[in-house]
């Protein structure tokens, strides 16, 4: 999501004159600029090749047709876009003197809206990931797979539904009027101060507040329930019990898939997926928060306070989100074997 880049008087003025040396078309690329340009590339690339081998392994696995895999899937999807739609445009900025948009209105405005749209569908994929794992430990009893499949469309509903809303309303409606300027050469999100509060609480920080609730949930009750068994006292031995892995493992073959679960000696399955569950939570939430509050904070502060903040603020801060798009896949992986396994079974399959 691009960042607001008001200027003042002083900043048209120096727009329109004739560049100086080092700020215009002529300007210079330094070797550390090159350096920082094809670290840029190369996470657009990373972040498209691995966000679609998650979306394959899922569409080519059938043990992956369930429901939270569903919200994995969703969350690929946009961080995807992200990287085929969006941060090519960003990087054409980048490549332009002094940051500026030269690709015109209409590359502007779908610039936007998909930057708009991909991002926020996106972080509220997370915050959907992190209520299907509360759900699941919380109401295990009542969280059917029917239940778990109903809730689970909706929630990937929602979140596309609330990114287009976002995203469409200052065409649909002129809110906040155009985010392209052809004088200075500037394209942006549309610097109104009400669609900022808008834009940011409903792309951001509303999704922010679910995501810190469903962890302090999830980490209360895995606390309390490991609590309540160490007041009790260990459960005793009952033989021999061999060495396990704490993960369940799923053991994939060329026509179907085993599922294998190992449970540690006093812990229950139920205790072992509560504690994953806020393992991986708590590290998808505290990645996603450092890389989108430095973004989001100057966003919405920008236009409220008139401030104007470097360009070069400005960049670090908008690529440090667009990587939240190659962190969520490696989290979800990271986490959960079978993911690793189906990796190795799909590549296996093509030699």
């Amino acid at each position: 999501m691009p960042l607001n880049g008001s200027s003042g008087a002083g900043g048209v003025n120096r727009t329109s004159s004739s560049p100086s040396p080092g700020s215009g078309d002529g300007e210079p690329v330094s070797l550390f600029r090159l350096l920082v340009l094809s670290l840029l590339a190369l996470l657009t690339l990373a972040t498209l090749v691995w966000n679609l081998l998650v979306l394959a392994t899922i569409v080519r696995v059938r043990a992956f047709h369930r429901a939270p895999h569903n919200l994995v899937a969703s969350t690929a999807a946009a961080d995807a876009l992200v990287a085929a739609l969006v941060m090519p445009l960003s990087l054409a900025k980048e490549l332009s003197g002094g940051r500026r948009w030269r690709l015109g209105r209409a590359l502007c405005h779908a610039w936007v809206c998909c930057d708009v749209l991909c991002c926020t569908a996106s972080i509220w994929s997370v915050a959907a990931i992190a209520l299907d794992r509360y759900w699941s430990v919380s109401r295990h009893l009542r969280y059917t797979p029917r239940a778990r499949r109903r809730a689970s469309g909706a929630l990937i509903g929602v979140a596309w539904a609330l990114g287009a809303l976002i995203a469409l309303l200052p065409l649909l409606l002129g809110w906040g009027g155009s985010s392209y300027s052809a004088e200075q050469q500037r394209c942006q999100v549309s610097p109104e101060p009400a669609y900022a509060v808008f834009s940011t609480g409903g792309a951001f920080y509303l999704p922010l507040g679910v995501v810190l609730f469903v962890y302090w949930k999830i980490y209360k009750a895995a606390k309390f329930r490991v609590g309540g068994r160490n007041a009790v006292g260990p459960l005793p031995e009952t033989g021999q019990v061999k060495e396990a892995s704490h993960q369940p493992q799923m053991v994939f073959t060329a026509r179907h898939a085993t599922v294998t679960f190992q449970t540690d000696a006093g812990e229950t399955w139920r205790e072992q997926k509560e504690k994953k569950a806020a393992l991986m939570v708590g590290i998808l939430i505290g990645v996603f928060v450092l890389c989108w509050i430095p973004f989001f904070v100057t966003e919405l502060i920008s236009p409220l306070c008139s401030c104007t903040i470097a360009p070069v603020w400005k960049s670090i801060f908008l690529w440090l989100g667009y990587s939240n798009s190659f962190f969520n896949p490696l989290i979800y992986t990271a986490f959960n074997k079978n993911y690793n396994n189906a990796f190795k079974n799909l590549f296996v399959r093509q030699r």
